[in-house]
Formats: C-alpha cells, sequence, structure tokens
C-alpha cells in the first residue's frame, strides 16, 4: 500500500514538473517573439550605427571604416531580413532555431561596432570621432539591453561585445582619461547585467502568471460549458457550439437541430435511484457521441433531454441520423445487472429549411419534439408550419380556457346510464361543455388535451367535480353521477381532498358519486394512484374504468382496485368494426364483471338492435344516443321526474 502512494505521488510530482516545463517553454516563446517584434527599431539602430561610422570615416579619414561602414550594412540587412521573414506565429519555426537566427546577427553587429570604436581609439582619430563612436556603440549597448531583455543572454552578451573591444582600446592607449573609460564601463557592465536580469525576472513571473490565468480560465469555462454528469456539452456550451458555427458557416450548407428526451425516464430515476438514472444518461450520451457525424455537437440540454446539433446534406440524411439515434438508445442497456430499455421521442428542424437563426431553430425543433410526445411518443417528427399554427391555436384554447372558468362560460351537461333490464335511469355521466361567446360550441376534444397539457385540468377537474356534485344532491337518493377524472389531477397534491371538498359542500353522499378512471391511469403512476383510490373508496366513493379494451387492458387492475364498475368501449357496441369478434369481447367481459358482482356498462348505443345485441351479451346498464345525448341539468331532472311520473315501460322493454 505504502509503494503504491509512493508512486502515486511521485507520478503526481512528474505530472506537476512536466506542466511546469509546458508552461516555461510557453513562456520562453513568447520571450522570443518579443525580440521580433517591432524590427523597424532594428533598422533604426542599424542606420544609426552605420551612418555614424560613415561620418566617423569621412571625418577621420580612416579608410578602414568604410569598410567596416559595409560590413554594418550587410549585418544589418540581414538581421532586418530575417526578423521580417522568420515569424514567431508560425509553428514551423522553433523556438531555439528563431533565438539562433537572431544571435548570429545581433552578436555580429555588436562585436563589429564595438571593434570599430576600438579602432578610432587605437588609430588615435581626432576626439570628435572618438566621442562619437564610443557614444555610439556605448549607447547600443545599454540600449539593447532594455530591447532583448526578454532573453538576457542575447541582451548582455551584446553588451559585452560592445563594451569588451573599447575597453581594451582604452587599456591600450593608457592614458588617465582612457583608463578612467575602461573603469567606468567595467562598472557599466555588473549595474546593466543586475538591470536587465531584473526586467527579465518581471517580465517572466509577468507572462507565467498571464498564462497560468489564462489556463485556470480556459479551464473554468470548459468546466462552465460541460455537463457534469454525461461529460457532453452543456446548454451553455450548446449555444457557443452553434454561435462559433454560424460565423463559418458556408452559404450552401444545411443544419440540423435534433431534439431528443428519454422517454418516461422518470420512472427510472424513481424506481431505481438517481445514481442509476446519471449512469443511463452518461451511457446515452456516450452512444449519442459514438454516432454523430464529424463536426457535430451533442449536448445534454437538462434533465433527460438531448441535443445534437450538426451538418447534414438534407431531409433524408436528417431522417437516417434520427432512425440511428432510435436503434442505438433502444439497443440494450445493463446497469448493476439489470436489464432497462429505453426508448426516445425525436423532435427535428432544419436550417435554413425551417428557420434561419439559432433561436427559431431550437424553437421550431422543440415544437417537433412536442408533437413526437403528443402523438405517442418513442417516435421522431418533423417540422411543418401546420405545427406553428396550431401551437398558436393551442395557446388561444389554453388563455381563453382559463378566463372561462372565471366568467362561467363552461356548462356541465348529463348523459343517463340506463339499467338495461328495467329501463330506468340509474346514473347520469357529467360531461362538460364550452360556449364560446365568439367561436361557438367548443368539442371537447380541442379543448380537454390542452387542459391536460398545461395543467389547468386540475383546476377545470375540481370544477367539474362540484358541479357534479351539487346537480347530483338534487336528484333522488338513488340516482348516482359519474365524473371522469384525468391522471394528471389525480397526481395534484391534494387531489382526494378536493373532491372530498366538494362533496362536503354539495350535502351530497360519497356513495352517490361515481369517478371514472382510464387504464392509462395505471401505467404512470401506480402508488399514487393506489394511494387516491384507497383514501376515497374507504370514504364511500365508488369507482369504474372507462374505455376498457382499447389501452393496457389488464386484469391486474381490476384485482388490485376496487372498481364497482367496467365500461366497455364505444368502439365495441356501435364502431366500424363490429361484429363476431366484439361481440365475444362483451360477452367475455360481461361473464367477468358477474362472476366479480361489477356492474358491465355498454357505451355508444345508437340503435334498438345494439340494445338487445349488449343485453343478451351480458352487460347490465347501457349508454348512448338511443337513450339520451348529453343534456343540462334542467332537463336531466326533467327526465328523472318523468320516469318517476311513468308507470309504462319505456321503448327499450318492447
Amino acid at each position: 500500500m505504502g509503494r503504491i502512494t509512493h508512486f502515486g505521488a511521485l507520478r503526481e510530482r512528474l505530472s506537476l514538473l512536466s506542466r511546469e516545463d509546458n508552461l516555461s517553454e510557453r513562456v520562453r516563446r513568447i520571450l522570443v517573439s518579443t525580440l521580433y517584434t517591432q524590427p523597424t527599431s532594428l533598422a533604426i539602430g542599424a542606420i544609426n550605427g552605420i551612418a555614424s561610422t560613415a561620418i566617423a570615416a569621412w571625418v577621420s579619414g580612416i579608410d578602414i571604416l568604410y569598410t567596416g561602414c559595409i560590413v554594418l550594412t550587410v549585418i544589418a540587412v540581414a538581421r532586418v531580413t530575417a526578423a521580417l521573414g522568420l515569424s514567431p506565429d508560425e509553428n514551423s519555426n522553433s523556438t531555439n532555431k528563431l533565438e539562433i537566427a537572431y544571435e548570429v546577427g545581433a552578436f555580429s553587429y555588436a562585436f563589429v561596432l564595438g571593434a570599430l570604436a576600438a579602432l578610432v581609439l587605437a588609430l588615435k582619430a581626432p576626439a570628435s570621432v572618438e566621442v562619437l563612436m564610443i557614444a555610439n556603440a556605448t549607447c547600443y549597448g545599454v540600449g539593447i539591453c532594455a530591447r532583448n531583455a526578454g532573453r538576457p543572454t542575447i541582451a548582455l552578451g551584446q553588451m559585452v561585445l560592445v563594451c569588451l573591444p573599447i575597453m581594451a582600446a582604452s587599456l591600450y592607449v593608457g592614458t588617465i582619461a582612457f583608463v578612467a573609460l575602461f573603469v567606468t564601463m567595467l562598472l557599466l557592465l555588473p549595474a546593466m547585467w543586475s538591470i536587465t536580469l531584473n526586467v527579465f525576472k518581471v517580465l517572466r513571473d509577468s507572462i507565467s502568471a498571464a498564462e497560468t490565468s489564462t489556463q485556470l480560465a480556459d479551464k473554468m469555462q470548459l468546466l462552465a460549458r460541460t455537463d457534469d454528469v454525461t461529460g457532453l456539452a452543456n446548454r451553455a456550451g450548446l449555444n457557443h457550439a452553434m454561435v462559433e458555427s454560424m460565423m463559418t458557416l458556408e452559404p450552401d450548407t444545411r443544419m440540423a437541430l435534433l431534439w431528443i428526451d428519454l422517454d418516461r425516464f422518470k420512472e427510472v430515476n424513481d424506481l431505481l435511484g438517481h445514481p442509476v438514472g446519471d449512469r443511463v444518461l452518461a451511457e446515452v450520451a456516450k452512444r449519442l457521441r459514438d454516432i454523430a457525424p464529424e463536426g457535430s455537437t451533442v449536448a445534454r440540454f437538462g434533465g433527460d433531454e438531448f441535443v445534437l446539433y450538426s451538418p447534414v446534406s438534407g431531409r433524408k440524411e436528417a431522417e437516417r441520423l434520427a432512425s440511428e439515434i432510435h436503434i442505438e438508445i433502444m439497443r440494450p442497456l445493463r446497469v448493476d445487472n439489470r436489464a432497462l430499455n429505453v426508448r426516445a421521442s425525436l423532435g427535428v428542424a432544419l436550417m435554413p429549411d425551417d428557420a434561419q437563426d439559432i433561436d427559431t431553430l431550437m424553437q421550431r425543433s422543440d415544437l417537433a419534439l412536442y408533437h413526437a410526445k403528443v402523438a405517442g411518443r418513442s417516435q421522431t417528427s418533423f417540422f411543418n408550419p401546420s405545427m406553428t399554427r396550431e401551437l398558436v391555436r393551442r395557446r388561444e384554447i389554453e388563455d381563453e380556457l382559463r378566463l372561462a372558468i372565471m366568467r362561467d362560460e363552461l356548462s356541465i351537461f348529463f348523459q343517463p346510464i340506463v339499467d338495461l333490464g328495467t329501463g330506468k335511469i340509474r346514473s347520469f355521466e357529467a360531461l362538460v361543455r364550452w360556449f364560446h361567446p365568439e367561436k361557438g360550441e367548443l368539442r371537447p376534444d380541442e379543448f380537454i388535451p390542452v387542459a391536460e397539457e398545461t395543467g389547468v385540468i386540475v383546476t377545470l377537474g375540481n370544477w367539474i367535480t362540484a358541479q357534479a356534485a351539487r346537480a347530483c344532491a338534487q336528484w333522488p337518493e338513488d340516482v348516482s353521477v359519474a365524473v371522469n377524472l384525468s391522471p394528471l389531477q389525480i397526481r395534484a397534491p391534494g387531489a382526494a381532498l378536493g373532491i372530498l371538498n366538494a362533496l362536503r359542500e354539495a350535502k351530497l353522499d360519497p356513495r352517490r358519486l361515481e369517478l371514472e378512471v382510464t387504464e392509462t391511469l395505471f401505467v404512470d403512476d401506480t402508488h399514487a394512484t393506489a394511494a387516491f383510490i384507497e383514501e376515497l373508496s374507504d370514504r364511500g366513493v365508488r369507482f369504474a374504468l372507462d374505455d376498457f379494451g382499447t389501452g393496457y387492458s389488464s386484469l391486474g387492475y381490476i384485482n388490485s382496485f376496487p372498481f364497482s364498475k367496467i365500461k366497455v368501449d364505444r368502439s365495441f357496441v356501435s364502431g366500424p368494426n363490429v361484429g363476431k369478434k366484439s361481440d365475444a369481447i362483451i360477452r367475455a367481459v360481461a361473464e367477468m364483471g358477474t362472476t366479480l358482482g361489477m356492474e358491465i356498462v355498454a357505451e355508444g348505443i345508437e340503435t334498438i338492435e345494439q340494445v338487445r345485441a349488449v343485453r343478451e351479451a351480458g352487460c347490465t346498464l347501457g349508454q348512448g344516443y338511443y337513450f339520451s345525448r348529453a343534456v343540462p341539468d334542467y332537463l336531466a331532472a326533467m327526465l328523472l321526474a318523468q320516469e318517476r311520473d311513468d308507470d309504462l315501460p319505456k321503448a327499450l322493454m318492447a
């Protein structure tokens, strides 16, 4: 264990040294790059040295200075050419190459300039010429230390190469003044050495700090754009990638945005826990990353939603990509030896076909996803303009529905449920109707789905229950009322309490209320449903299983919950496919109901023949236009009063 810890510490140390070496190399590169900045300063310095040497040659008449002037010119031209030709921004030019190329020119120029100044002293040129050359060479050496402090070896090397020939010449001449010049220059060297190294240290530390800050900022920026669970881009990362792609997008390039939503992923988290859910998300992310085309961005948009933003040649390629996503996500997935089946709904929009900008593209892809989920999930939906019109329509209905509840524009109608043996009304089903002041009557299938999707169904459902209970309280005690419940309404906090409050305010016996639920309720949330049904059943409220045979029909639901009634869907009674098979199904359900002590309601009865057929099949109750359409509460009361006064058997009994 100790050895493992030791090796781990060693690896960490080596990693740290490697990072420091990388940083030092980048700092060195930047410092070397400073040598090549402002090549005009090199040209100005060179011209000054050449001009000074030429003037010294002309004034002194020393011919060798003309030769020195030519040599300086050649070196200066070579240096300026190298500075312009060797770019530090090109990776092909290594740091060593750049540094050596500069050193050769710099050291050559400095030595020749210092040698010419020393030559002037040795040949006893006029004093003005000596001052000109010595001042020019010394100023060059001091100035170059400041300019090239980023590479102190080069800066100080030039200083030494300029000064040493002059110092040697000063000792050669040997006068007191030149000996003093020697001492002065001797003291100048350590002074410039110290100044140059201090400037270098400040430059190096500043650049290192800036590099470290840049790295930290880049890392923080990367973390801010990355999803922790999947390692994909998050919402911010997706936006950044999309904006960058738009800046380089070719005019004829199409981009597809595929919005992916995992179906019923909440059940994974609720049943297996969030750690398992996170592992499922990570596996889905890996699969999406593996099939994403080159140049794509895969992101987790949040929760169980992913986005794939990819270049495509057209709709066909987008369809192929969507198909691959379905196949990959549906592949068997195992977590902790547990097999999980994952499905997804996809919404797809193309740019520029469906949108001209990123925001619109995302909106339309999201809208397409919404339609894919509404259409039954586990499928792909491509955006089309009719979706926008439909969305506008649905939003209008949503806004107007909220107002309609407050303005009492909604009404409750009641359709009788008749005893097929006696012809008497046993119950009424409460059905909501909306009479819009401008648009006229709106069908329930227009506004009920909108109410369910937006959450308005909770308020609407409570209102319907309260109105139905109030009406039923005015009827004879042997007549009950049935109210349809939405799964969303049942899952709302305090759902059972809201129904009990409605019964209490209407002063209606809970046994006279029957709540109709569909089979999809049990697929969505069995635990919450069981608690809801148990609480109300204990108070006497009865439950009916509605639209039996059209959804996830299971005898397990009937056995697990206290249903007193099963309603056979109208498609088996009066649908286009009515025949021997549908009759057999009705008989089977009726026999089961008789055995379990349940009543069987046949919905959608329209003719006397259908009445006889369902009665012979074993159904005990019937509902449909043959008996009556849904009527307002006052007509329902009239039907009951008329029935009580009429001793003659109904046409049903004929």
